[in-house]
């Protein structure tokens, strides 16, 4: 079993993370990203570093092979928008629900693969992960069917950063974010809003 610094799900193409990769270089990283040219980038910038592993998996609350969409590639520098690449979901009509005057996002920009979605459970065995120091979510609008399947007790995590801006649907927070924020406060957590995308759970 390995004790692992950070574990980021939704690392898209790291651009984001260089300067939380740093804080935990010596330790052990596992970025999951399932979005083909996200995945290159990751696993070209990383490929010298043995204790920084790239996983393509996407993770979900159960197992199963799945569609999952993203923004085409080609399409990106079209909708002017740097984080278009960052939108990769089980659902295809929360990348559409984005679109806005300044984001012109259509039908024909979405690319469609076949994943393999695994369990949060599932990933801790792949990476035989015993403790966890950070847990940093980002999966627009999945984050959820994540955290409502960790089981809490069995796995020591000591920090959880989460998207909870599309908890409840694309720019939406409601019952459920509140369940998850429960469920933490219950297993032991402090919560503290760091932005108004974001909030951070601590043990």
């Amino acid at each position: 079993m390995k004790d692992f610094g950070l574990i980021v799900i939704g690392a898209h193409s790291g651009i984001h993370l260089k300067n939380i990769i740093s804080n935990y270089i010596n330790q052990n990283i596992l970025l999951i990203e399932p979005v083909p040219y996200n995945y290159e980038i990751l696993e070209s910038e990383y490929k010298n570093q043995p204790n920084i592993v790239i996983c393509k998996n996407a993770i979900l609350d159960k197992v199963k092979k799945d569609n999952f969409y993203y923004v085409k590639k080609d399409s990106i520098p079209k909708l002017g928008k740097h984080w278009a690449s960052q939108i990769g979901s089980f659902d295809k009509n929360h990348i559409l629900n984005h679109k806005n005057k300044r984001f012109n996002i259509k039908d024909e920009d979405i690319q469609i693969i076949e994943v393999e979605f695994i369990t949060f459970e599932d990933l801790i065995k792949k990476y035989s992960i015993n403790s966890i120091d950070k847990l940093q979510i980002d999966v627009e609008g999945a984050e959820y069917k994540i955290m409502n399947s960790i089981n809490y007790q069995t796995i020591k995590i000591n920090n959880i950063f989460f998207e909870s801006k599309h908890f409840d649907g694309t720019f939406t927070e409601g019952k459920k974010l509140k369940e998850i924020k429960d469920k933490l406060i219950s297993n032991g957590y402090s919560l503290r809003q760091v932005d108004k995308e974001n909030i951070l759970a601590t043990k």
